[in-house]
C-alpha cells in the first residue's frame, strides 16, 4: 500500500481565486505558506519559509472562496499531485506541485475557531469528529535519553 498524504498549517499568501470548470465545477486556488523554526548548530535561531500552490473542488471550494482571505490562517489535509505543460510562448515544459484538499478547518484570524469543513460535508455527511485546535504546541527542551525510554 502506498501514501501520498500533506498536512500543512500556514497563512494565505493571496485571496483565493475562484473558477468553474467546463463541467461546471467550482475549483478554487490559492498560495499558502508555512514556516519553520529551529537552531544551527552554534545555537542560533533560524527560520524558513516554504511556499505551496493549494487546489480544491466542488462545494469546499465555494466555502473556501468566501471565508478565506489573504494573511488568515488555515489547516489543510489533502495530497500532492504534480502536473505539466507546455508552455504556449515558447514551447518549454512547466512543473507545478500542488496540494489538492480533502479536508480543512478555518484557523484563528475571523469567525468561529476550530471550524471543519470535509469532504463529506459536501455531500452532506457531517464530520465523526472533530480536530480541537490548540494555540501553541510546547516542545520539551533537554535532551531525550533512550536508556529513559521504558522499552
Amino acid at each position: 500500500m502506498y501514501l501520498n498524504k500533506a498536512f500543512l498549517f500556514g497563512n494565505l499568501t493571496r485571496d483565493p481565486e475562484l473558477k468553474s470548470l467546463p463541467s461546471g465545477i467550482k475549483v478554487v486556488s490559492f498560495g499558502l505558506a508555512t514556516n519553520r523554526t529551529w537552531k544551527n548548530k552554534d545555537g542560533v535561531k533560524q527560520d524558513s519559509t516554504t511556499f505551496h500552490n493549494i487546489v480544491s473542488f466542488g462545494k469546499q471550494a465555494e466555502i473556501m472562496a468566501q471565508y478565506l482571505k489573504k494573511g488568515r490562517g488555515v489547516f489543510i489535509e489533502g495530497r500532492i499531485e504534480n502536473r505539466s505543460w507546455d508552455d504556449k510562448n515558447d514551447g518549454s515544459k512547466k512543473y507545478r506541485s500542488e496540494i489538492i484538499v480533502e479536508n480543512f478547518q478555518f484557523g484563528p484570524g475571523g469567525g468561529e475557531r476550530g471550524n471543519e469543513v470535509t469532504m463529506k460535508d459536501s455531500i452532506g455527511v457531517k464530520p465523526e469528529s472533530k480536530v480541537p485546535q490548540m494555540d501553541t504546541i510546547e516542545y520539551p527542551t533537554e535532551e531525550i535519553n533512550p536508556e529513559d525510554i521504558p522499552f
